[in-house]
């Protein structure tokens, strides 16, 4: 009742705040579309789902999972929304959701963590922990600060990792901390957080062939994510600023500023060995100072640790870092801000390594035609091999060009393209490097010339891209072409920042036209979306991967987890939803099932698109 009363409240008011601008009158009327308790975006404690609708299995295996993405989209959305009402209780609102059910509270035995051994790996050199003890000077605290990536906010598998405990089971009440297991996304089967061996085999899903498994906790953070968030929090801080409402927000801006400190984990090797020209699991040495760091953010990184008295805890940094995941805004504003200032001793020094290291690595990145390409690793094949000739040839500070830097699935989607070209278009806007202004200037060239538009003014724009070559001879081509809601609203967004640093009155046709597409032409009642076909309901079927030869366990319902189970077979309760005789009429031999799907970071972009208009250019 609290949240449909603060909704019901937030919707009352901001329908007064109605600015002279139509771009920012779209976005009011978005906002109120999103927070509208009826349209099902956010769960009964505030937490904002994946997609409002529940059978969406891509990044998350279900549609009322999240993920710390929108977490940070929610609160990007909120600094908006004070951009334009002057009202920034929300984001403080939004900011407290990340606290309360995304940075564990569960982080046992974290006072027994050595800094000098961060993390054993079987026949592997592992390097010292070179930040703890100043992150621990400056906070007073042994724990990690920063989001865990996964959330089964209703807790449908049931494990009950709410905040703070572990495996109360399928009664407990609100958000679950899950982990994805291994494989890829239809193989995989979701493992709790925390393990104490309730449910799954005799050592609960640690599967250990010797039966002699560890009760533990494990977290594994995006990074993007949480750089997302800190990048809000520094625009808040401008407009806060400008509107004189700073120590409404000051609190919250302190805890962004905590958040960027404790994210520089994300710029180490993930067994902080020396970064660069790094050959040999055991040859390759351990580094016991800050040579581990790449001073990129990475692709992940993970924590955890034993669950029993005086037992262990550990850290882990990443060996890869992704085009995509780059943000120039956050080590901008966490180097100039005052108000987002970092604590510890040399935070202020790493990210501005950081800032001009990314830059460097757009530069490197960026192919031919002005697409970015790929990331670099420190490991090559995830193992520290030796990698062929002519990728030392084209090295990074020593690191290797990968194709692949994540899962094979983000390399070819268009929106990580328009995600980190937006950050470097911001950081154009803010300071004028010419840098920034030759890397943004390229891509908006390529990708306005990718764009088009039909007789409505209705858009098309790349789907799927890939690359061939290496550095500094790497070519992109566009292999399909869509309408991808959240694609359109970020390229729109990009193109604005660009054209009002730039003054290019083109691009920013361009940005209007994908903007008045998206109004025109895929309004509903929840947002603006797509219908879209899901041919891949057909891996509902598909068998899961079984780390371990003969293992079996059950899961909280009972399902049972063994050789020859399918995705769906562990999750029965997907029987349950009112649209499932679509998908079930599909696996018989029907019709490929279409929904009109609203994934809420997709809607949340929109709205901040349409309100960035407003704020460049008073329309």
């Amino acid at each position: 009742m609290k949240l449909i009363a603060l909704l019901a409240l937030s919707i009352i008011l901001f329908a007064s705040f109605s600015r002279a601008g139509e771009y920012g009158d779209r976005f009011l009327t978005q906002y109120n579309k999103i927070m509208d308790p009826d349209n099902h975006y956010f769960s009964k404690e505030g937490v904002p789902y994946h997609t409002s609708e529940t059978l969406v299995v891509e990044s998350t295996d279900y549609g009322h999972e999240t993920d710390s993405e929108a977490f940070s989209y929610n609160v990007y959305l909120k600094a908006v929304y004070g951009a334009i009402t002057g009202d920034f209780e929300p984001f403080n609102n939004a900011w407290d959701m990340i606290e309360e059910f995304m940075i564990p509270k569960l982080q046992t035995n974290s006072d027994r963590y050595n800094p000098e051994n961060p993390g054993t790996a079987s026949g592997i050199t592992v390097g010292q922990d070179p930040i703890f003890n100043e992150l621990k000077a400056a906070y007073e605290t042994d724990e990690i600060y920063i989001m865990h990536w996964l959330s089964d906010v209703d807790n449908v598998y049931g494990f009950g990792n709410v905040q703070g405990e572990c495996l109360l089971g399928p009664d407990a009440d609100g958000p679950s901390l899950i982990n994805l297991g291994q494989g890829s996304l239809w193989e995989s089967f979701n493992v709790p957080t925390c393990d104490n061996f309730k449910y799954g085999a005799s050592d609960g899903f640690q599967f250990s062939s010797t039966g002699q498994g560890t009760k533990s906790y494990q977290y594994g953070a995006g990074p993007d994510a949480d750089a997302r968030a800190v990048q809000a929090a520094f625009w808040a801080s401008q407009w806060a600023g400008e509107k004189g409402n700073l120590p409404v927000i000051a609190e919250t801006l302190s805890k962004a500023a905590k958040l960027g400190d404790f994210l520089r984990y994300t710029f180490f090797d993930q067994h902080f060995k020396q970064v660069g020209n790094c050959i040999g699991k055991e040859e390759c040495p351990g580094s016991i100072d800050k040579s581990s760091s790449h001073y990129l953010i990475s692709w992940g990184i993970s924590w955890g640790g034993s669950l029993s008295e005086n037992g262990y805890a550990w850290r882990l940094g990443n060996s890869v870092a992704y085009y995509g995941y780059q943000n120039l805004i956050t080590a901008h504003g966490l180097i100039n801000d005052p108000n987002i200032r970092p604590k510890a001793s040399t935070a202020i020094e790493d990210w501005t390594v950081s800032l001009d290291r990314q830059l460097e690595l757009y530069e490197y990145l960026q192919t031919s035609q002005g697409a970015f390409a790929a990331g670099i690793t420190n490991s090559w094949n995830k193992n520290y091999e030796d990698p062929p000739q002519e990728y030392k040839d084209s090295a990074f500070h020593g690191m290797w060009f990968n194709y692949q830097p994540g899962y094979a699935d983000a390399n070819p989607w268009f929106g990580f393209q328009a995600w980190t070209a937006d950050r470097v278009a911001q950081y154009y806007y803010l300071t004028g490097s010419e840098r920034a202004g030759a890397i943004i200037s390229k891509w908006a060239n390529w990708v306005v010339n990718e764009i088009s538009f039909d007789e409505t003014g209705d858009y098309t724009l790349p789907s799927n891209i890939k690359w061939e070559g290496l550095p500094p001879n790497t070519v992109v081509s566009v292999t399909s072409y869509g309408q991808s809601i959240g694609s359109a609203s970020a390229t729109a967004r990009t193109l604005s920042y660009y054209a009002a640093a730039s003054g290019n009155a083109a691009v920013k046709e361009v940005a209007k036209k994908l903007l008045d597409g998206l109004w025109n032409h895929h309004i509903t009642d929840r947002g603006i979306s797509l219908v879209e076909s899901f041919s891949s309901y057909t891996n509902f079927n598909h068998q899961l991967y079984i780390p371990l030869a003969g293992w079996r366990g059950v899961y909280p319902n009972g399902d049972i987890i063994e050789e020859n189970a399918t995705f769906l077979g562990v999750r029965s309760w997907f029987k349950n939803d009112p649209d499932w005789g679509t998908i079930q009429d599909y696996l018989d031999g029907g019709a490929i099932p279409a929904f009109t799907v609203h994934r809420f970071w997709e809607q949340a972009d929109v709205a901040i698109s349409f309100a960035v208009f407003e704020l460049l250019f008073g329309e």
